[in-house]
């Protein structure tokens, strides 16, 4: 499967392990409730980790934990959900983090150049080439 990161179609070289998955050596991502209870051991083991937010996380809890992820993923539940605009924004403005943020789940490809401007910089869509090419919807900003 492949990815958009930084504007670059690229195969995707994460693996999202559900909360009974065995843990497993390489670039994994967990959901952030798998991640509060099993923290020291995910952050012991080979391998990058990264954690999946739902709208209803909050962004500040996962602060101090910044710097020991590599990836954040976005989920959205709902395309009208604009929570995780917000968590974009909060994790690269506020708090500074310069890992991946990828967009995943429920969002339109129109949504992901203004997903690019808040923050996110991956897309994991169905429809790759048409969110590839909204990236490079204007060249002139308000903002």
């Amino acid at each position: 499967m492949q990815v958009i990161k930084n504007q670059q179609l690229i195969d995707n070289h994460w693996t999202f392990l559900t909360d009974d998955a065995p843990l497993v050596a390489g670039n994994i991502s967990v959901s952030f409730a798998r991640f509060q209870q099993e923290k020291a051991q995910l952050v012991a083991r080979n391998g990058n980790l990264g954690v999946r937010l739902s709208p209803t996380n909050a962004v500040s809890e996962l602060v101090a934990d910044l710097p020991q992820l590599a990836l954040v993923e976005l989920d959205f539940s709902d395309f009208a959900d604009g929570r995780s605009f917000s968590q974009a924004y909060f994790l690269r403005n506020r708090y500074g983090f310069e890992g991946e943020i990828r967009a995943i789940g429920s969002y339109l490809a129109d949504q992901a150049f203004y997903l690019s401007r808040v923050g996110v910089n991956a897309f994991s869509a169905e429809n790759l080439p048409q969110t590839q090419a909204t990236l490079n919807d204007f060249t002139v900003f308000y903002q």
